[in-house]
């Protein structure tokens, strides 16, 4: 591979006050939810409330949100001085517990003796349940059913990293262009691939997917021994995160000249996708965007070889609500940003998807993907 440019510098970091209105967006949204608050277990929901990135333990950690509160997290004593170290810190009050106390115990008294809370997704059960022993009265309920779009709608500073993020996936597509394709393995090109991400600044890599020829027809392909021939469909599938926010793209190479069936493919494929791209604008419904790029696909006659909904939600995570799928009919909101990546998958034989993140804007919709579409032709 040639010698790319260097990433670009890191943004200006979010502040305490950033954090601060996060959460009490947060735990306002909960009440008008008819919940009694927010619980929020390490992982995505906690950084980006808080800040704070712990590592998942049988320790509890945990924030409580309830309207009119302060916001306060529960730590682990031994973890204390990361937690206060965090970018959200002085925006909420610390409570730690030392081995050898009931967390619950601490952890209960924060919250409502009953009443319905909302569950960050990845809590622990051993750590819910310890809740429930402690508040019998208490329910809880997933956030992204109680709260989908608590995540959902994007600041300038949140799309400018988006934006980056995007800008690094591009460099590396064009870059993997230019590498030898026929002779190497799936896994050699994958692993191009994420030494591409990380030299653009991604310190996270998700999933760099290359599925050549009928590999390509599974849409989560992972990279195999299977060596890449001439004449190959390949699907390439790649992104992570870069300053803490996600990329995520698709683009379909041939290796040498496709044939007529290959190319016309791809041609629908590429006419879905901007018809997707096309329909996006505020109030329009989540659904509205699926409908349009299947129903191009299904004009067509590959109707049944769409196999997957539209998109997705990208942010802190590469994928999170809202998705771009029959039956959401939540409208879209500036500064929603997801995914429209329609594809067609021929078992046994080739797959074809296209894909860019998408950001609502307030006439319409904007792409963070900027990397040609049509088929290109690599060795």
């Amino acid at each position: 591979m040639s010698s790319p440019n260097p990433p670009a510098p890191h943004p200006v970091p979010f502040t305490a006050e950033v954090y601060r209105a996060r959460m009490a967006k947060a735990a306002d949204s909960a009440a008008e939810a008819g919940l009694a608050g927010v619980i929020v277990a390490p992982g995505p929901d906690l950084v980006h409330l808080t800040g704070y990135q712990p590592v998942s333990t049988e320790r509890l950690t945990l924030l409580v949100l309830r309207a009119g509160e302060e916001p306060v997290l529960v730590v682990p004593t031994l973890e204390a001085p990361d937690a206060a170290a965090a970018a959200g810190a002085p925006a909420l009050a610390l409570r730690d517990w030392t081995d050898g106390v009931d967390p619950y115990a601490v952890a209960s008294p924060l919250l409502a003796t009953q009443g319905r809370f909302g569950v960050s997704d990845n809590a622990w059960a051993m750590h819910l349940l310890g809740l429930q022993r402690a508040l019998p009265d208490t329910t809880y309920t997933a956030l992204t059913e109680a709260l989908p779009m608590l995540r959902a709608v994007k600041d300038a500073a949140e799309l400018e990293r988006l934006t980056a993020a995007g800008a690094a996936a591009d460099a590396t597509y064009e870059e993997i262009l230019k590498v030898r394709f026929s002779g190497r393995r799936e896994t050699d090109v994958a692993a191009d691939l994420a030494a591409l991400l990380k030299h653009f600044g991604h310190s996270q890599v998700d999933f760099t997917v290359v599925g050549s020829g009928p590999n390509g027809a599974n849409p989560h392909h992972e990279a195999g021994e299977r060596t890449i021939e001439r004449g190959d469909m390949v699907v390439l599938d790649f992104g992570g995160l870069k300053h803490g926010y996600g990329s995520d793209t698709s683009r379909t190479v041939h290796v040498g000249e496709p044939t007529a069936e290959e190319q016309r493919v791809h041609d629908i494929v590429r006419e879905a996708q901007q018809a997707g791209c096309a329909a996006v604008r505020p109030g329009v419904a989540c659904q509205e965007i699926d409908r349009a790029a299947r129903a191009v696909i299904t004009e067509f006659g590959y109707g049944d070889r769409f196999i997957h909904r539209t998109g997705h939600g990208i942010g802190v995570t590469t994928h999170e609500p809202p998705y771009m799928i029959e039956g959401e009919e939540q409208p879209l909101v500036p500064g929603m940003c997801f995914s429209v990546e329609p594809g067609i998958y021929l078992p046994g034989r080739f797959g074809v998807r296209i894909e860019d993140i998408v950001t609502v804007t307030e006439d319409g919709g904007r792409r963070l993907n900027a990397t040609a579409r049509e088929l290109a032709i690599v060795e």
